[in-house]
């Protein structure tokens, strides 16, 4: 006979399919004489990496790390599984091998410090019984493996089960924290770009000033080449390539927040591009106003970065 302390459901993700790599369940039961206990709980990591403590139950390892790898694609995980015998089918099974051979070791024990000239206190039963290996806690009679095995795989169901449901629901707290910061971030690019285009006339006239003055300072230089130089110029100091970057990088961000499939590397990938984006837009700014837009561009970007971490 089988007993579970909570129900097997399979829980929905999120709608924006974002999950959390942090989270924590447990479950517990009884069968066959024996209670059990589940507990997992998961912190952020690069990769997925699974460290166990289960009981010596043959083959079920294999099937744990299985089913954790279905629920899980990434997050540093510690699981352990504790089972003991129920309240009033303990036993105390008496190891006659282990026994014969500490009794032999106790006699040598005392043969020798008789040879010395000691002697030694009597040995208690209790001494003996406190040997490891000499008795072992055990469960009811007749415990059938299979079926212990078969209930607490069916509790690691339900443990996985809430422990993928709460995964999910940091997970859609945290797509409405990253998106609000596209949302900063599109208008600040959007605030760029709108400096960026008042800006024009102001480096036309600034390109036109140079000019003179080098022709003024340099008669006998090449008037074209001089101009095709300080075109050069201009075209660097341009940053109509970054915020349309910029912009393609939201719509893939924005894109990725709808996967339902784990997305955290290519959204830590993207976000590196975002902070290239930024990191160039202030070095080729030439304004203050553009400089500042850039800088919060740089702060929001961060503090995305920061939840992205979090992000499966």
């Amino acid at each position: 006979m089988v007993k579970l302390a909570n129900r097997s459901r399979t829980p929905a993700p999120p709608a924006s399919g974002l999950r959390s790599m942090t989270a924590f369940a447990s479950a517990a039961g009884a069968a066959e004489g024996q209670e059990w206990a589940w507990e997992i709980r998961a912190v952020n990591g690069k990769g997925l990496d699974l460290r166990l403590r289960l009981p010596e139950i043959e083959g079920l390892e294999a099937e744990v790390r299985a089913a954790v790898a279905q629920a899980a694609a990434r997050g540093n995980i510690q699981l352990s599984l504790k089972v003991t015998a129920q309240s009033g089918t303990e036993r105390l099974d008496l190891s006659m091998p282990a026994l014969g051979a500490a009794l032999s070791a106790l006699r040598e024990v005392e043969e020798t410090a008789r040879a010395h000239g000691l002697t030694l206190a009597p040995c208690r039963a209790t001494d003996l019984l406190a040997l490891r290996g000499v008795v072992a806690q055990g469960g009811g009679e007749g415990a059938d493996p299979a079926a212990l095995k078969a209930a607490v795989l069916a509790g690691l169901g339900n443990v996985l089960g809430d422990f993928v449901a709460m995964r999910a629901a940091e997970g859609l707290q945290l797509c409405g924290v990253i998106a609000a910061q596209l949302d900063r971030i599109s208008d600040l690019t959007e605030q760029a770009a709108e400096v960026a285009e008042a800006r024009r006339p102001e480096t036309a006239a600034a390109l036109s000033a140079a000019l003179a003055r080098v022709m003024e300072n340099a008669p006998g230089a090449d008037a074209p080449r001089v101009a095709q130089e300080l075109a050069l110029l201009a075209v660097k100091a341009d940053v109509t390539e970054e915020i349309d970057r910029l912009r393609a990088h939201l719509a893939a961000a924005r894109a990725l927040l709808a996967e339902s499939a784990p997305v955290g590397r290519k959204f830590e990938f993207l976000t590196q591009e975002f902070v290239r984006e930024a990191n160039t837009l202030c070095s080729k700014s030439g304004s203050t106003a553009l400089t500042t837009i850039g800088l919060d561009l740089k702060h929001v970007i961060d503090q995305m970065r920061e939840q992205i971490q979090n992000v499966e």
